[in-house]
């Protein structure tokens, strides 16, 4: 079956389109509230830390950091793409259109991750006036930046489909990924924690994701690479099921 590449284009730049009309909230205020965190944490208290794994603090959280601000924009971005559409009742033009569910997530899910990937790259340069830091493997590091802004895209896709209202579009956001993020090891290793809550934070689908982009950058992480990017691949294909169905079944397309 060939694509239509008119149709995935159409979304993807009407998406992006949207982002440059909204840059100062898209773009700006993330890179902006990252920049408070290197000061704070990176300068401010990093100075009067020890080193972590031969890491100074400084550089140690910068993974962290662009982890925290990859899952909640690519969440967000899109969520609030595919919400839009329910809301304003245009949701029936799109699934008139002779277009598949495979090319709608490709327009929406592509742009998405694309605005993710391009706030990440923001931060890391931004990351650099304040923190000097080395990339051990940067091939690997856009490899586990792509994946996971794709992965968490999927997920903002979804909850996007299952929101009818805009305050449920902040809910899993603000009340799980954010806290997620926060315990999942991006300003401390799990390896500075008592036993039983190194046990506990294994639970917590981040540690994963933080630990595998870590290790792109300084060759050390809190779990092995293999399993931060198995954990990550079988989470898409969930996501990619699901979605799946939804598109199959017709369930929460309709407002």
């Amino acid at each position: 079956m060939s694509l239509n590449i008119h149709g995935i284009k159409a979304i993807y730049r009407f998406e992006m389109a949207r982002t440059f009309r909204t840059i100062t909230q898209s773009i700006l205020a993330p890179v902006l509230t990252t920049s408070l965190y290197f000061i704070v944490f990176g300068t401010a208290i990093g100075s009067r830390m020890g080193s972590i794994d031969g890491v100074t603090y400084g550089a140690f959280i910068i993974p962290g950091l662009v982890m925290l601000s990859l899952l909640s924009e690519s969440i967000s971005n899109a969520s609030f793409g595919i919400y839009m559409p329910k809301w304003s009742g245009t949701i029936y033009e799109l699934l008139s259109a002779p277009v598949s569910w495979i090319e709608v997530l490709l327009g929406y899910v592509g742009a998405a991750a694309t605005k993710s990937v391009l706030l990440g790259v923001l931060i890391l340069l931004t990351a650099r006036v304040f923190v000097p830091y080395h990339i051990a493997h940067p091939v690997w590091m856009i490899g586990f930046l792509l994946l996971t802004a794709i992965t968490f895209s999927l997920f903002g896709f979804i909850i996007g489909l299952w929101a009818d209202n805009f305050q449920k579009l902040q809910v899993i956001p603000l009340l799980v990924v954010t806290p997620l993020t926060f315990l999942g090891g991006a300003f401390y290793s799990i390896t500075m924690l008592p036993p039983v809550w190194q046990t506990v934070s294994l639970f917590n689908p981040v540690v994963y994701l933080i630990s595998g982009f870590r290790w792109a950058f300084y060759g050390s992480a809190d779990v092995h690479i293999a399993v931060s990017t198995g954990m990550t691949l079988v989470f898409m294909s969930l996501c990619l099921g699901f979605i799946w169905w939804v598109f199959r079944t017709g369930y929460k397309l309709r407002r």
